[in-house]
């Protein structure tokens, strides 16, 4: 028995490793669905058992998310990443701006100095994605789409660091951006002008102003995503 239970932790272990393997370097990415468990099982020579172990113990470390009657999906790229969330999510929302205004300060004359006409590009995108958004009161949609637009500046600063920093507080800035519906069209197109002209410090200014709206005591900043839900 001791050795058949040696055996299956083993198994369990080196499913946990290979997917950790295939998250991190970038087979998997949040949002992906898993192969089914039929296909996993065959793939990789393993029992039902040992993939479902595996998998439990990834989904309470926060990497994977299971949907019933849909599948199994990738939601963090680690468990650091994982554990900041968590932190930031239970923080005040004044709390997370004031985080976000530090990385675009950073970010954002970077993305000005260094951007191509791809990272062009997918700022455009979803900008018209967020004014599609906004003129259909889609809030989900806009949501995403501003968000998008702030990740693809983060990631035009060509600096991995601070593009993973951003992209690993998605969650929490994205509860900042409830309230803000339909607000800041011309802000945000002229941000991508300044970008676009390599204008470091109209882009930045104009960066940090579209943050200081969102922190106006017109609007209830003061509350924790879990205050706001409440």
């Amino acid at each position: 028995m001791d050795m058949l239970k040696v055996n299956r932790v083993s198994a369990v272990d080196a499913i946990i490793n290979e997917f950790i393997t295939q998250i991190r370097e970038g087979r998997w990415v949040p949002g992906d669905r898993l192969p089914s468990e039929a296909e996993l099982t065959k793939t990789l020579g393993i029992s039902r058992a040992s993939l479902r172990e595996a998998t439990r113990a990834l989904v309470h470390a926060g990497l994977l998310s299971v949907r019933q009657g849909d599948g199994t999906y990738v939601v963090a790229v680690d468990e650091t990443a994982v554990a900041l969330n968590r932190r930031v999510s239970s923080s005040k929302t004044t709390e997370v701006l004031e985080v976000r205004r530090g990385l675009d300060a950073s970010a954002v004359p970077l993305a000005a100095a260094r951007r191509t006409e791809a990272d062009l590009t997918a700022m455009r995108a979803a900008l018209d994605q967020r004014k599609q958004g906004a003129d259909t009161g889609d809030l989900e949609a806009f949501v995403e789409a501003d968000f998008q637009f702030h990740m693809s500046v983060a990631r035009a600063s060509h600096n991995e660091l601070l593009a993973d920093l951003y992209e690993s507080l998605n969650v929490p800035f994205r509860d900042t951006l409830g309230t803000a519906m339909g607000q800041g069209t011309d802000e945000h197109e002229a941000l991508y002008t300044a970008i676009e002209q390599h204008d470091t410090t109209q882009a930045t200014e104009l960066a940090l102003g579209i943050i200081a709206r969102m922190e106006s005591p017109q609007s209830p900043r003061s509350q924790s995503p879990a205050e706001k839900s409440e």
